[in-house]
């Protein structure tokens, strides 16, 4: 990775992520950091978490996206399905919080190294910047790059159809390189909502941009997305 694409990442994420603003949707009531910091539940076989996907463009709900803990040990596999008992790819993990293949994007993404899922320190003030690569869609090979800047901005309560919860508002700016050559300057932002006590998010938001080469003027967006908790074991 050049110098340039590197110095690009750092300056671009310094800049709207560290102003700590949620993407727009979500509303947290800011709260003092605990004492003593919570601890993360760790997971076991049949913890359960189901979702609520809503497209934010145009409001239109997405269906539920249940996960379940189906293994831990050397890895922790989570199975997905949706609200018609279709399966989707899987999340593993391994360590606990360091996620190794992730489904939440538009494609299967696998890492190497693999990256935290939430903040290493749960506390306000903790920031860390991730240099990988990944493949996407199950594919092997020598894999892209992929650099995300993960910064903590507050302990927060926040209801969601699940209840209400204390929560470590997280903010996630990545530039990434796509599979698409024609594709270029790709970011995805995400604000995150992590519930120490259930071991998972709560509450998410993810949007995303790309210029196709050559072009000029505004970039091109993204879905845009939310994602509450509606259910919990």
């Amino acid at each position: 990775m050049n110098l340039s694409r590197r110095a690009f990442i750092v300056s671009t994420a310094l800049a709207p992520v560290a102003c700590g603003v949620p993407l727009g949707y979500e509303r947290g009531t800011p709260v003092a950091q605990p004492n003593p910091t919570p601890s993360v539940r760790p997971p076991q076989v049949g913890q359960e978490w189901t979702y609520l996907k809503r497209n934010v463009f145009d409001g239109k709900n997405l269906g539920l996206i249940t996960e379940r803990v189906v293994n831990v040990g050397s890895t922790i596999v989570i199975q997905r399905s949706n609200d018609f008992g279709e399966q989707l790819p899987d999340e593993i993990q391994g360590p606990w919080g360091i996620v190794q293949t992730d489904p939440q994007w538009p494609h299967l993404v696998s890492f190497n190294p693999p990256i935290p899922l939430w903040p290493q320190q749960l506390t306000a003030t903790w920031n860390k910047q991730f240099n990988t690569k990944y493949n996407s869609g199950g594919y092997s090979g020598s894999g892209n790059n992929w650099q995300e800047y993960m910064s903590a901005h507050g302990w927060e309560q926040i209801s969601v159809p699940a209840g209400t919860f204390l929560t470590l508002r997280y903010q996630s700016l990545i530039n990434y390189e796509s599979t698409d050559d024609n594709k270029v300057n790709c970011i995805r932002r995400e604000t995150v909502w992590f519930a120490p006590s259930i071991g998972r998010w709560v509450a998410r938001e993810s949007s995303g941009s790309y210029m196709i080469q050559g072009q000029l003027g505004t970039p091109n967006l993204e879905d845009s997305l939310q994602w509450q908790l509606t259910s919990y074991k």
